[in-house]
Parts: C-alpha cells; structure tokens; sequence
C-alpha cells in the first residue's frame, strides 16, 4: 500500500510537470530583439538558474566594495551543510575558501553549499556595512529581490541562493525573466569570466589548517564549443532540466557618416524544463541568428516593444 502511494505521488508529480511543459526564450541581448518564444512568461521553478543571480550579488558588492573576490575567504557555515545534496568539495563546517573559488563551485559545479558560503558571507558584510547583524544568507536573498525589482524581473521571486526548493520557501521565475537576468549578468566581466570556464582548480582551507584541490568541471555541456560563454545549468523535480546560455558572434561593423561602427552580437537562449537542453538550446543557435540577421536586414523594426524587445535597464 505505501508503495502505491509513492507511485500515485509520483505520477501526479510527473503530470503536473508535463502541464507545465517546456519553456524557451532566444534574444538578441544588445538590441534586446526577442528572435523566439514558448510559455516564455509562465511562473515557475528555476533551479540552480538561481545562482546567476546570486553570482550577481557577489560581483556587484564587490565591485561597490571594491574587494578582491580572489583575496577574501569564507567560513563554511552549519547552516549551508544542513541544505543537503552534492557536496563536490566535501566541505565541513569550519572549512574556508575564496569567495571567487566558491563562486568558481556554485556556477560550474552548481555547488549548493558553496552558494550557500557565498551568501553567507557577502550578505553579513551588507548587514555590517548598515551598522547591523543577523541572517547574513537571508540578507543576501533581499538583495536578490531587490535586484530582480530593479532589472524588471516582475514574474521572479527569490527565496534563498542556491535554487533548491525547501520547506516553507516558494521561489519562481520565468523563461523570459531568467533570459533578462543572464542579458545583465553576462554584461559584467566578473561574470563572464566565471562561466565560460571548463573547469576550474581550486582549492580549500581545512579547519586545521590543511590544504586541498579540487578541479570542478563545468555542468554546462555546451561549454568548449564555439562562441559559448555560459551561463548555467540547473535541475529539480520540480524544475526540469533547464539551461541558459550565452553566443557570442563578431561585431557587426558598419558605416554611419563616415566613421565605422561596431555593434556587438550576443545570442541568450534560456531553456526550461527539457530532459534534452543541451541540444535543444544548440538547436536555436542558427534559427535564432538567421532571425536576427532577417530582422537587421529588414532595418530593425519594432511595432510591438512590449511583447518584440526585452529592455533590460543598467540601474547598478
């Protein structure tokens, strides 16, 4: 009987999520040009896509800061080992690495715990810089929040760093969102670097003072392959398999009285809940610049700005 149970559990879950079915959005991210669309504004689970944002945070603080991220280290805290799941570095409580290899953990290796230091971290030096303590992680998740507000994320909610749906904390965001969120965050170099890695050696600090290396390979599949900078992977139950991904291409270089212009070219395809993301978001890469090129040779028309661009403001 209970194993009856369990499988009409996940029956239902399986139904709900075939409901929901897949969602994708491509745009171009320097006009802002949305090239192609599917359930692009339907609320829902995003996963470890969360992290972009979180690696957000970190980098604009530390730019605002002007901290080194590659100088600072972070204490692992009890409360980012009560999460669960992968533990990639085998971390403990106590254990200290740099803010940038902990970043280097949670955007290649998804690294839940490592998004969770980061948080910890960043967000108690926020609370101190205001003259106050408290949840340096459920600080930091404000600051999440108050960068979706700012970048006109209406359909996200943040509830902690990492992306993993836990008890008591309802987080959603949607295709379209998520492809605003990788257009900001794929405009910061602090980000670009990151996720257009491979891998990444890096190493942390036990409690009692000894050293060990970890090479953290990217989760993005599509890495390696030309033109591809990033950005993340991510995958629930709830969620799906999702991906987002950024394509460069040369700048288009043309003549405006006289003097050459260079318009840079970056394709951003965000694909949610499909078991096959990796070739699924590949599989825009040409469609979705031979839209964009028809769209540049027609001379860039907007009738519709709402539903044809995605602005995406620089308020930071």
């Amino acid at each position: 009987m209970r194993a009856l149970i369990f499988i009409l559990v996940a029956l239902v879950s399986s139904v709900a999520r075939g409901q929901q079915g897949e969602a994708y959005m491509v745009v171009e991210a320097h006009s802002g040009k949305v090239l192609m669309a599917n359930n692009s504004t339907v609320q829902r689970p995003i996963a470890s896509l969360t992290k972009i944002a979180t690696a957000v945070i970190a980098v604009d603080w530390a730019d605002a800061t002007g901290t080194d991220l590659s100088q600072v280290s972070a204490a692992v805290p009890a409360s980012a080992l009560a999460i669960g799941g992968a533990n990639p570095l085998a971390l403990q409580v106590g254990d200290r690495l740099t803010l940038r290899d902990a970043l280097y953990s949670a955007m290649l290796g998804s690294d839940n715990i490592a998004a969770a230091t980061v948080a910890d971290h960043v967000g108690r030096e926020i609370l101190r810089a205001r003259g106050k303590e408290g949840d340096g992680v459920a600080a930091f998740v404000v600051e999440m929040n108050e960068l979706a507000k700012a970048i006109g994320l209406s359909k996200t909610r943040f509830a902690n760093p990492h992306g993993l749906e836990l008890p008591k904390q309802k987080a959603f965001s949607t295709a379209a969102d998520v492809a605003k969120l990788s257009v900001y965050a794929m405009r910061k170099p602090g980000v670009t670097f990151i996720t257009r890695q491979k891998e990444r050696q890096i190493s942390v600090t036990g409690a009692d003072g000894n050293k060990r290396s970890y090479k953290i390979q990217n989760t993005n599949e599509l890495i390696g392959e030309p033109n591809i900078l990033g950005v993340k992977t991510g995958t629930t139950t709830a969620a799906g398999a999702c991906v987002s991904v950024s394509v460069e291409r040369d700048p288009l270089v043309r003549e405006v009285n006289g003097e050459k212009k260079a318009t840079p070219r970056r394709l951003i395809i965000v694909v949610l809940n499909n078991p096959d993301r990796f070739n699924r978001a590949r599989g825009f890469i040409a469609p979705g610049w031979a839209k964009y090129d028809g769209w540049v040779a027609a001379g860039a028309p907007v009738e519709d700005r709402d539903s044809e661009i995605l602005d995406v403001p620089n308020p930071r």
